[in-house]
């Protein structure tokens, strides 16, 4: 079981473990909250294959919650620390919130720049887009457009082999991996009116086999 999908195939196209779960070297669409999180630390530093849209933002969302927890935290701690009677702040009240912000947002750099750099392949464009955050302003909005372009099967380019597994699997073997969109995306399912050669449906049309 994946995604809460039942499992079409005992053992699993190439690059799919037997366990009908999605390789990590493919995006998962239609990925759980915890799956999300769960491959946002796995894969830690790997800026090669690609990233579904649901990954991606369920891993923005998590970024988000700890994040505005910490600093509500040290909002807190910070007022509650400040004399009433000279209005100053005791810094040692919020200290250690501070210190466990500033922690954390050095410990997700690596991966929030991988997922993104992922969800840019996934959507076919080239991870060094992510450079546009250098970019005063209109640099980060033209990337959070871009992290919501839909998936295209193009971005199995960007795949760590080169998206010869994902092509294997939209035309020689089983494909539909639990969760994928329709529509051909490669990698998880065969485009949209592909028939196997040597079936039925190929006698009579233009590239199939002819009868004899």
């Amino acid at each position: 079981m994946s995604n809460g999908y039942p499992t079409p195939y005992p053992s699993g196209p190439t690059g799919t473990p037997s366990n009908g779960e999605v390789a990590l070297d493919q995006p998962l669409y239609g990925a759980s909250f915890g799956q999300s999180i769960k491959r946002f630390f796995t894969k830690y530093a790997t800026f090669s294959g690609r990233a579904s849209r649901s990954e991606y933002w369920w891993a923005a969302l998590f970024n988000a919650i700890i994040v505005g927890v910490l600093y509500t935290v040290f909002i807190v701690l910070l007022i509650g620390s400040i004399d009433p009677v000279t209005g100053e702040a005791d810094s040692m009240g919020f200290v250690l919130p501070m210190l466990l912000l500033g922690l954390y947002g050095l410990a997700v750099i690596v991966p929030n720049i991988a997922i993104t750099v992922r969800r840019l392949h996934d959507a076919n464009f080239s991870g060094l887009l992510y450079l546009l955050v250098l970019v005063p302003g209109v640099g980060g909005l033209v990337l959070l457009v871009l992290a919501l372009m839909p998936s295209s099967p193009e971005g199995a380019r960007y795949d760590a082999d080169g998206g010869a597994a994902a092509h294997a699997n939209a035309f020689g073997g089983q494909t539909g991996y639990p969760g994928a969109p329709t529509g051909g995306f490669a990698g998880q399912n065969a485009p949209q009116g592909y028939q196997q050669p040597g079936t039925q449906q190929d006698f009579g049309q233009p590239g199939g086999p002819t009868r004899r």
